[in-house]
This record gives structure tokens, sequence and C-alpha cells, in this order.
């Protein structure tokens, strides 16, 4: 096996790893509201989302081929050194999703990602080999104006159907309206469960083809492999059965006191929104998405909105991007200064040993099915005041 083929497989597996944590990173998007209004047990709910995560990341490719052709100027390298820019890349998106999952922070899987990726991509190439913008592509249009539209709108979306629902249904009988929003729920987080699948999966599949680019397998113009799809559509998958309970309580219980009513609404305008990102070829955050609608759910209400949650939320949107890219950077330079496949194996344990701490710190408070519709006593702000975010 030539050195080459093994930082190939290599990125592969890692790939397949950032995708397993995106999954259960981001099982709140779809099932925070459900778990946190009784619609769905959080077991079912979990296995519910990992199904059509599944079958969503066979519905389309039109993220992929943004991931893949949209983010790296293929014009500025090719080969091995390609490999390597995608692979630490990868690694600082995972470091990154584990981070802000120990903290119970819904930040952006595909932020993390993308930062990461242009964090090694600069580092390796400079700021040229970055496609900022080109017409209606690059990074600017596809990833960057997205990030800031989509909470927005979606908050506002949410608002007025919550407002609206609420009008409609003022004097029915509340067990009865709370009754049948739950089933309505099941049917609305579904659909986000199949939407995050559709978009999130093919991040991961665009990754994965621009590693096979790079090592001479496919050309820029070839079709997604059959065997990409599916490994990705498993590894999400089973990501969002494992369940990211420390972020499904934070979005659940930390930002607005959920009730299905307000659940039904923030799910439909997340799939609604997310569904169209992915006909149009955007990689959308979905944790942006499902944060804002739940945020407009609290405004449209009347609610309480715990501000100082969605400030933090906020923060660790805007420096996902930028470290992430600083951890990507400093594992392509490493890789870079040790050179070949010696320096992607110490890349590589440098993200086992860090994995492996962040899950160990995880255990000394953990959070699962017996405690995430449990909000922390003296927590009305945020997880990470006391440590406490799950």
């Amino acid at each position: 096996m030539s050195a080459e083929l093994m930082v190939l497989l290599i990125v592969i597996v890692t790939a397949l790893a950032f995708d397993f944590t995106n999954g259960f990173h981001d099982t709140a998007n779809a099932m925070a509201t459900s778990i946190a209004t009784g619609a769905l047990k959080p077991k079912t709910a979990v296995a519910l989302s990992g199904v059509l995560n599944l079958i969503g990341a066979f519905l389309s490719v039109s993220v992929a081929a943004t991931v893949a052709k949209g983010i790296v100027n293929l014009t500025e390298v090719s080969g091995q050194p390609l490999l390597v820019i995608v692979f630490a890349g990868l690694v600082g998106g995972i470091l990154w999703n584990l981070l802000t999952w120990l903290l119970g922070l819904p930040s952006s899987s595909s932020h993390a990602l993308f930062g990461g990726l242009i964090g090694s991509t600069i580092a390796a190439l400079g700021w040229n080999g970055v496609i900022w913008a080109s017409g209606s592509e690059g990074v600017l249009i596809k990833i960057v104006l997205p990030a800031f539209l989509a909470p927005v709108i979606a908050a506002m979306v949410a608002a007025l159907g919550t407002f609206l629902v609420y009008r409609i249904t003022h004097g029915v009988d509340k067990a009865k309206t709370d009754e049948g929003f739950r089933w309505g729920q099941i049917g609305s987080a579904s659909l986000v469960s199949l939407a995050h699948g559709t978009n999130d999966a093919q991040k991961t599949m665009g990754i994965i083809f621009l590693a096979l680019v790079a090592y001479g397998s496919l050309e820029a113009d070839d079709h997604m492999p059959l065997w990409v799809m599916t490994a990705c559509a498993v590894a999400i998958a089973l990501g969002t059965y494992l369940g990211g309970w420390r972020i499904i309580r934070t979005l659940g219980k930390g930002l607005v006191e959920i009730e299905s009513p307000q659940g039904l609404a923030a799910e439909s305008t997340s799939a609604a929104i997310i569904l169209t990102s992915a006909h149009f070829g955007l990689p959308l955050s979905t944790t942006q998405t499902a944060t804002g609608a739940i945020l407009g759910t609290g405004l449209g209400k009347g609610a309480e909105v715990r501000w100082r949650v969605m400030g933090r939320m906020a923060v660790a949107w805007l420096l996902t991007l930028p470290m992430a890219g600083i951890v990507g950077a400093i594992c392509w330079a490493i890789a870079n200064f040790i050179g070949g496949l010696p320096g992607v194996l110490v890349v590589f344990g440098i993200l086992i040993a860090g994995a492996l701490g962040i899950y160990l710190r995880s255990r000394r408070d953990p959070v699962g099915t017996h405690n995430v519709n449990e909000w922390p006593e003296g927590q009305p702000q945020s997880p990470i005041d006391q440590n406490h975010a799950g």
C-alpha cells in the first residue's frame, strides 16, 4: 500500500468520523422541541431521526457539489498536498464540534467543517487558495451570507407562525390543543430530520469526493459514487441515533420554555428553510436555522427568552469559522512540518487524544435520557456559566 493511498484512507475515515459527530451534534435541531414537549420519548425521537437522516442523505447531491468544488481552488493544488489540506480541515471541524458539544452549545457543524477547511487551505496556499467569490459561487455567497440570513429569517417566520397558531386556537380547550399539536410535531420533526440528512450528510460526501479527486480516482465533473453516499448516510444516521443529549437539553429547555404549538411552528419553519437551501445547493447551517426558529416561537408567543443563553450561542456561531480555521491551520502546519504519511499520522493521533480527553471530561457531568428535560437549577442563563452544560 502506497503512502498516498494510506493518506486517502485516513482522510475518508476522518471524514466519516466528522459525519458521525455531525449526527449527534445536530440531533437537537430536529428533536429537541419534540422531546421537550413530550411529543416523543427521547429514545424514540433519536431512533426516528436516525432513520430519516439515513433516507434524506440520498435525496440530493447539490450541496455536496458546492462543498467539493466551491471552497478550495483546485487549480492551485492536487494530489497528496490537497489530501493533507482536507485532512487538517476535518480535524479542525471535529475538535470544534466535540468542544461545543461538551459545553452544550448548538454551534454549526457545517461552519466547523468549512472553517477547518478554509483555515488549512489558507495555511497551505495563502488567501488565493480559497474561492471567496466567483459570480454566484464562493465562500462569501454560499456560506457566509446564508449564515447571517438563515437564523433571522427562521426567527421571523416562526414568530409569525406561532402568533397565528395561538390566535387561531384561542378559546379551544388547552388539553385537546396540546394533544393535537404533539401529533403534528411528530410529522414536523420527522421532516426536519429528513431535511437534515439531505443537507448535512452531503457536506461530508463533498469532502470525500474532493479527496478522491485529489487522489486521482475521480474527475471534478464526475458523479457522486454510490458507496460514498451510502457510507455518509450510515455515519450521520448512527451519530444521530447516539443522541446529542447535552445540546438537546440546551435547545429544548435552555432558550425558551416550549409548548407543543411552538414546537410545531419551529420544526415546520426549519424544515421548509433547510429543504429550500438544499434544493439550491446552499450548505446552510441547520443548527442556526433551528435555533432561530425556536427563538422566534418565544417571541411570537410573548414568552420569556433566556437572552444570555442566546448571546452565548451567538458568540459560538461567530467563533466557529475562525476557531475551527485556526485549528485546521495548526494541524496542516504540523503535518507539513513533519511531512508525508508520518505527519498525517501524528495529527491523527492528536485528534484521537483530543476526542478522548473531551469524552472523559463529559463523563463528570453526564446528560442522557434521564435528565435531558431538566434545566439545571440556578442556571437561567447558560450551560457554560458553571461548567454545567451538558
